[in-house]
């Protein structure tokens, strides 16, 4: 079992370092170049505009579920609310120019029109509801006052008299160094279980057992929980599971939870917005996922 568990977590951390490493570059990019004033306009408000900017974003942006992370934090840092960082967080693993052409390629292109678009309302209704939510977040963050205003534009406007040399250097800085701190250790400690379950769990087994009916969609809740799987790897799995017998909506449902939660995903967020977010969170992809994997079925 060591053997497997050491040959996973190795598996796992050679898939996952250069989609962190983008990750945490484009957030120090971001944090680096990208106002907090425009932030806190454009995703700091609780209406349908800054939901939908950062779900477009989301569809862009080429990381998995653990390069969105910090990119997450970092624009919460900056001033977005907790909409926008959970509709960032649905969209961004769950969509990427490989996946959709992939998807297409393995289940055609009804199947990806229909996953591409789920996501995308998965991720606008979880950030409208999610910015109705209280909470105490853990982060710590600027509130939204007229002196606060007036700190981050003096802020920003420091950045501006920056030679490129310095800009260059701050946002490796805040990259590879500050934000590690912040993240990094719940990130490793997400790597490692998910090496652990895959060393452990006779997923064969249940495979066999739960290929039909409505253990078909629970056995895709719950491998999509406990195993990562990036948008792009996840096809041609599920495409064999289907082929030996699962529910093409159970398998749609796959498609959806495993690239979108990862144990790094799951650690961080409980650290940084609370169990209640965690849950809330969970809840609603594991709803809309086999909703639309049940309607899919259907058609």
């Amino acid at each position: 079992m060591v053997i497997q568990f050491l040959y996973h977590l190795k598996h796992y951390t050679t898939e996952i370092l250069p989609a962190l490493a983008a990750g945490f570059l484009l957030s120090g990019i971001i944090q680096e170049f990208v106002s907090t004033k425009w932030v806190q306009k454009h995703l700091g408000t609780k209406g349908i505009k800054p939901i939908l900017y950062s779900t477009i974003i989301g569809t862009i942006v080429p990381v998995c579920c653990w390069g969105s992370l910090p990119i997450a934090v970092t624009f919460f840092l900056k001033g977005a609310s907790l909409g926008p960082v959970l509709s960032f967080l649905i969209a961004t693993p769950a969509t990427s120019i490989n996946a959709i052409l992939v998807t297409w390629k393995f289940f055609g292109i009804k199947f990806a029109i229909y996953l591409f678009f789920s996501v995308i309302i998965t991720g606008i209704v979880a950030g409208l509801i999610g910015n109705k939510l209280k909470f105490n977040p853990k982060i710590k963050i600027s509130d939204d006052t007229e002196c606060c205003h007036c700190e981050n534009e003096v802020y920003d406007n420091s950045k501006q008299n920056k030679t490129v040399f310095e800009r260059i250097k701050s946002v490796l800085k805040y990259a590879y160094i500050d934000l590690p701190k912040e993240i990094g250790l719940e990130t490793m400690l997400g790597l490692v279980l998910a090496a652990l379950v895959s060393a452990v769990t006779p997923v064969g087994k249940l495979i066999k057992k739960f290929l039909y009916g409505i253990y078909g969609y629970l056995f895709s809740v719950v491998f999509g929980l406990i195993m990562y799987m990036c948008a792009t790897m996840s096809v041609p799995l599920v495409d064999a599971l289907v082929k030996q017998g699962l529910n093409i909506g159970a398998g749609f449902a796959l498609l959806l939870i495993g690239p979108i939660t990862s144990y790094g995903t799951i650690l961080v967020i409980r650290k940084e917005f609370g169990f209640r977010i965690l849950l809330f969170y969970l809840l609603i992809i594991c709803f809309f996922a086999v909703s639309l994997g049940y309607i899919y079925s259907l058609l």
